[in-house]
């Protein structure tokens, strides 16, 4: 039941970093964990990586562990995905949703924002 907005894709070269964001229009947005979602090209969406509503204890998926951190700000109702030694494989357009509960690598809701376009090319 929230309204959330990812910016700051772009394109990278392979080995390069990028950080994205995610916005949320609300002050109830410091009471939601937060998901990093992505889909590729002809694949399905898949789970990135998991915060928790106070930013501890984030977990990744396997593809990602060790390269990318999130974290977050609920002062300025943002959470972020800073992605280090990118890698062609990380192309998708990312997004994030509301997490139920801490560890689920699923979304709690259908209901997607336009997402952010991460392009991983020499």
């Amino acid at each position: 039941q929230m309204t959330l907005i990812e910016s700051g894709g772009g394109l990278v070269q392979p080995g390069g970093s990028l950080t994205i964001s995610c916005t949320a229009a609300t002050h109830t947005f410091s009471h939601y964990h937060i998901g990093w979602f992505r889909q590729a090209p002809g694949k399905e969406r898949e789970f990135v990586a998991g915060v928790q509503w106070n930013g501890a204890f984030p977990y990744y998926a396997d593809t990602v562990e060790g390269r990318f951190i999130a974290s977050r700000d609920n002062n300025k109702r943002r959470v972020y995905l800073q992605m280090n030694d990118l890698k062609p494989e990380d192309t998708a357009v990312y997004y994030c949703n509301i997490i139920t509960n801490w560890g689920e690598k699923v979304p709690a809701s259908n209901s997607w924002g336009p997402g952010t376009q991460v392009t991983v090319s020499s």
